[in-house]
């Protein structure tokens, strides 16, 4: 694995190294000492699996506040997605920034998210399927979003959406007041 940081400290972008032969290929998605090499020192408690049919289709933006803040390992294993993480961490240089990455299963790329950020994506193409990790539990009591298209971020999302979930589109947009998590 090849671990690439984003501009965001302790996250990063992972690019899977597939052995190939005859009858594909083999590679190797997690590794604890590979992890550990990060400062990844927590148990994945919870692995999480995605299907979404239609292309432009927005998921997100979720988080977890305190003590439930989660690191996330999100992988893309059939179609393509838009993935954006938006940096919730009060003192962090980085702060209400966002980022977004292409992670799909051509690219075989993973993208391991911090405690402290919202997640989302869109699909680029339909029928997408996805992959997550989480080092908490999930605690619906803890549960929150950020609107996919808050001002205060703006977020550019590639495609016109063609579908949300209720949950998701009245997501509370975020006050200047807004201290992070």
């Amino acid at each position: 694995m090849i671990f690439t940081p984003t501009p965001f400290m302790g996250s990063y972008e992972i690019t899977l190294e597939p052995r190939i032969d005859g009858r594909g290929w083999f590679a190797r998605f997690f590794c604890k000492a590979e992890f550990a090499a990060i400062g990844h020192d927590q148990e994945w408690v919870q692995m999480n699996h995605s299907f979404t049919t239609e292309t432009g289709t927005l998921r997100g933006m979720h988080f977890q506040h305190p003590p439930f803040t989660e690191i996330k390992l999100v992988r893309c294993i059939a179609g393509s997605v838009f993935d954006v993480i938006i940096d919730l961490r009060k003192d962090s240089p980085t702060f209400l920034k966002w980022y977004g990455t292409e992670l799909s299963a051509q690219n075989k790329k993973m993208l391991y998210i911090a405690a402290g950020f919202a997640h989302g994506f869109q699909t680029l193409t339909n029928d997408c399927e996805l992959l997550y990790h989480h080092s908490q539990f999930y605690t619906p009591k803890s549960e929150s979003g950020i609107r996919y298209n808050d001002p205060l971020v703006n977020i550019e999302w590639p495609l016109s959406l063609t579908d949300i979930s209720e949950r998701d589109s009245v997501h509370p947009l975020l006050s200047p007041q807004f201290k992070g998590i």
